[in-house]
């Protein structure tokens, strides 16, 4: 009996012992890999830098260029210049820096965010009921089509009348009356004429302003350089203080002495495609923004970055430079 006890409590030992040495199964680590790859891989690259702007409205500065000089070139404010380039100091330009000298336009890319706003998600195709190139339903389909759209009709009993009564032309689908045509969009010669060419009537304004504007001398004196002779405008002869008077009537675009070669210098604008220019001033009388009429006195003729005593007169059309003597009237 103590042999039998020994016996079970050996296998009994074996038993815990066996378990015992039994090593721990680690638990299976799954490995979780993104289907989207690794961060660095799904980082999409930076868009690379937009060039420059270039082309008209737009101006590449110049070694030697001033803000005000370019806004005189381009025939617009230098206020509007500073204004339209964000810029903090007019005095802070660069050679080789691109500066818009046209006024913005319309956003070009507003009707197409619009559009592709509107338009449905990736991988969706949608198309209107009845659009043409459509495809007709199915025969099959077609029964399935008109029971989802009309009215269920009601379960009847087999028999001769009931059968002969659905055999019957169904009278209330033919007196309906047949979905008109939607009509064809208008061609585009129907187009009225002023859509069709809507840059006409801007550019016939801007030169019924450019012909309305009434031009005088804008000083006495002899005439000792012309524009035919190389230069930019008209040299007028005289005395040191001698009135110096507005051309025509506008508004005064710029009065100080920031154009090299010019000396005191007072810009009127009377339109928005003329200006004229008054240089080499002893005195400037007028101020930036202010109006003035035809014959009032803008400054007093003197000799600031000249050799003699002499009125510097141009006019410029869309900035550029332009014969005064087929402005002015006849001496």
């Amino acid at each position: 009996m103590k042999k039998i006890r020994l016996a079970v409590l050996g296998s009994v030992v074996g038993i815990l012992t066996a378990c015992g040495s039994t090593p721990n199964q680690p638990a299976p680590v799954v490995e979780r890999t993104s289907s989207t790859g690794k961060p660095a891989e799904i980082v999409a690259a930076a868009p690379a830098a937009a060039p420059a702007p270039s082309g008209r409205g737009y101006y590449t500065v110049k070694k030697g260029d001033t803000l005000y000089r370019i806004a005189l070139e381009s025939g617009q404010s230098y206020r509007d210049i500073v204004a339209w380039n964000n810029l903090t100091n007019p005095n802070d330009i660069k050679v080789d820096q691109v500066l818009r000298v046209a006024p913005p336009d319309r956003a070009p890319g507003a009707a197409q965010t619009a559009t592709v706003a509107a338009a449905p998600a990736a991988g969706i195709e949608v198309k209107q009921l009845g659009a043409p190139g459509a495809a007709a339903p199915a025969a099959g389909n077609a029964a399935a089509a008109s029971n989802k759209t009309g009215p269920r009709g009601d379960k009847r009993a087999y028999s001769d009348s009931a059968l002969a009564e659905l055999e019957k032309p169904d009278s209330a689908s033919n007196s309906q009356p047949a979905v008109a045509a939607a009509p064809a969009a208008a061609p585009a010669a129907a187009a009225k004429p002023e859509a069709a060419h809507p840059a006409e009537k801007p550019a016939a304004a801007a030169a019924a302003d450019d012909e309305g504007v009434s031009w005088m001398w804008p000083a006495d004196g002899k005439v000792v350089g012309t524009f035919e002779g190389g230069k930019k405008g008209l040299d007028i002869s005289g005395k040191s203080g001698q009135p110096v008077l507005a051309a025509g009537a506008g508004k005064i675009m710029y009065a100080g002495s920031g154009i090299r070669g010019y000396g005191n210098l007072v810009i009127i604008k009377h339109t928005n495609n003329l200006l004229s220019a008054y240089a080499h001033n002893k005195t400037i009388l007028v101020k930036e923004g202010q109006s003035v009429t035809k014959g009032q006195k803008i400054a007093e003729m003197g000799n600031s970055d000249s050799d003699s005593v002499k009125l510097h007169f141009e006019i410029r059309q869309q900035g550029k430079p332009v014969d005064p003597a087929k402005y002015l009237p006849p001496r």
